[in-house]
C-alpha cells in the first residue's frame, strides 16, 4: 500500500514510523531501539563533511543490511553501465530519435541503456545520463553504489517503492533515489520510457540565488519526502547493485524494504517542474541559461558544476529588440539535453520527446535556421512559451557516449545539417 501523504521540504531533518513508537525518543539509545528493530545509519557524505553538507539518515529496520550472501556478476541489463568509448572522442554534435520500447518487455533495470558518461564512481567525480525503457514491474529489487539517480520520465508513470517510503513520478516531475536506497519500480501505466542522471560527484542540491535574492527558481517547500513505508515479507528476493560501473547479483530470503521508522535528511524526494518559477529578462539580451538551473552538484572550482540539473519550462518571453531562442555559443561546459514534453524553442524540427542530443565542450550550436529566421522576423512583444518542457545535464566535463549510443539506429547521421543554409551576412560595399 503506498503512502499518500509526503513531507515537505528538502535539506531539513525529518522523522516518520509506519509504527508508533518505532522511532527512539529523548536518550533512548539508537543501539536498542524499540520492538527489537535494528539502528542502521546511511551516510550519504563522509562522517566529517561540515555540518551544512552532511547528509545521513537513521533507519530502524526489521533486519540488517549486512546479513546477505555473497554477490556475483548480473548477466542481465546489456546496456546499462556500459563502458564509455575509449577510443579518440571526435567533437562532433550528436542527436539520437527516441527510442522504441523493446519488443521483449524489460523492467527498469534490464530496460536501462548507457547513452553518455564523464569521470567515474571510483573517483567519486561525474555524471550520466541513462534512458530507460520499461514495460513490466520489477520483482526484483536493486541500489546504486556508484551514485544518485534522478528519474525524468517521460512517458508513463514510476511507483517506486523504496526502503524510506514510497513515491510515485509522473511526466513532468522528477525522483531522486539517494545513493545506496534500495528500490523497486512499478509502471501503474503499463510502459514507460525516460532519462535518469546518474550523480557519482557530490550530492545534488538547490543553487545559490545571488542576486536573486531570496525567491525563485525551485522552491525548498515543493520538495516531497516519503512518509515510512515497510514490507514485511519471506521468501526469495534477487538484489541487484550497481558497483563501481558493474551490476552485481544476490538473493535474500526476504524483503529487503523493511525500514519501520526513520529520521534525518538524507532520503528520496520527488518534485513537479511545473513548480518552478522562471527567472527571465524585461529589457535586452536573453539571459544565460542558468537562471534555469533546479539543482547543482557542485565541483572543486567554484562555479563550474559537475553536473547541473536545468529545464526549459513554460514560460513567458519578454525583452527588448532581442533575439529570443537562445544564441548561437561555444561552451566550456558540456550539455547532454533531452524533451520531456512539447517542442524546444531553439529547434524547429528532429528533436522530438524522448531523445537526447550531446553538445560537447567549445561545440558550436544554437538554433537552426527555420527558428533563428522565426525569432529574428518576430515582432517583439511578450510571447509565452507554452506546451513544452525540456532539460538538460550540464557537466564541467566532457560526455563520452558508450558504443550502444554511437551504434544504434536512433542516432541521426545528419544532426549537422541542422546548421547548414544560414545566409551570409551582407555588409555594407
Amino acid at each position: 500500500m503506498y503512502a499518500q501523504n509526503y513531507l515537505s521540504g528538502f535539506g531539513s531533518h525529518f522523522a516518520t514510523e509506519a509504527v508508533p513508537g518505532a522511532l527512539p525518543e529523548g536518550r533512548n539509545s539508537p543501539q536498542k531501539p524499540a520492538f527489537g528493530l535494528y539502528a542502521e545509519q546511511l551516510s550519504g557524505t563522509a562522517f566529517t563533511a561540515p555540518r551544512a553538507e552532511n547528509r545521513r539518515s537513521w533507519l530502524y529496520r526489521l533486519r540488517p543490511s549486512a546479513e546477505h550472501p555473497p554477490y556475483r556478476p548480473y548477466e542481465g541489463a546489456p546496456h546499462f553501465s556500459a563502458s564509455a568509448l575509449a577510443d579518440p572522442l571526435p567533437p562532433n554534435r550528436l542527436r539520437w530519435d527516441p527510442l522504441p520500447l523493446d519488443e521483449e518487455p524489460a523492467d527498469l533495470i534490464d530496460g536501462m541503456a548507457t547513452m553518455v558518461a564523464n569521470g567515474g564512481p571510483e573517483a567519486l567525480s561525474g555524471c550520466v545520463v541513462h534512458v530507460y525503457r520499461a514495460a513490466r514491474d520489477m520483482e526484483r529489487c536493486f541500489f546504486n553504489a556508484d551514485g544518485e539517480m534522478l528519474f525524468i520520465p517521460q512517458q508513463g508513470r514510476l511507483a517506486l517503492a523504496t526502503e524510506m517510503g514510497r513515491i510515485e513520478v509522473a511526466p513532468g516531475e522528477v525522483a531522486l533515489v539517494p545513493r545506496g536506497v534500495r528500490f523497486r519500480a512499478a509502471l501503474p501505466d503499463g510502459a514507460a520510457r525516460g532519462y535518469v542522471a546518474e550523480n557519482y560527484g557530490a550530492l545534488f542540491r538547490l543553487p545559490e540565488l545571488g542576486p536573486i535574492g531570496s525567491n525563485g527558481l525551485a522552491n525548498p517547500r515543493d520538495f516531497l519526502t516519503p512518509v515510512a513505508a515497510f514490507e514485511d515479507e519471506e521468501g526469495e528476493v534477487e538484489l541487484v547493485q550497481k558497483y563501481l560501473g558493474r551490476l552485481w547479483t544476490t538473493r535474500l530470503d526476504h524483503s529487503p524494504l523493511d525500514v519501520v521508522a526513520w529520521h534525518g535528511n538524507l532520503a528520496p524526494w520527488k518534485y513537479d517542474l511545473d513548480r518552478f518559477n522562471a527567472m527571465g529578462t524585461v529589457s535586452f539580451d536573453h539571459p544565460d541559461p542558468s537562471i534555469f538551473t533546479v539543482l547543482t552538484s557542485p565541483s572543486e572550482t567554484p562555479g563550474r558544476a559537475n553536473a547541473d540539473f536545468v529545464i526549459f519550462p513554460p514560460r513567458w518571453m519578454v525583452a527588448e529588440d532581442t533575439f529570443r531562442p537562445p544564441w548561437f555559443h561555444r561552451n566550456v561546459m558540456s550539455e547532454c539535453m533531452g524533451l520531456i514534453r512539447g517542442a524546444y524553442d531553439a529547434k524547429a524540427e528532429g528533436f522530438a520527446p524522448g531523445g537526447l542530443s550531446l553538445h560537447n565542450l567549445m561545440a558550436g550550436h544554437g538554433p537552426d535556421v527555420a527558428s533563428w529566421k522565426g525569432a529574428s522576423e518576430a515582432e517583439l512583444k511578450p510571447h509565452r512559451i507554452e506546451g513544452t518542457m525540456a532539460f538538460m545535464v550540464e557537466s564541467g566535463w566532457p560526455f563520452r557516449p558508450t558504443r550502444f549510443a554511437m551504434e544504434m539506429p536512433a542516432l541521426q547521421e545528419d544532426y549537422d545539417a541542422a546548421w547548414g543554409g544560414f545566409p551570409k551576412a551582407g555588409l555594407p560595399a
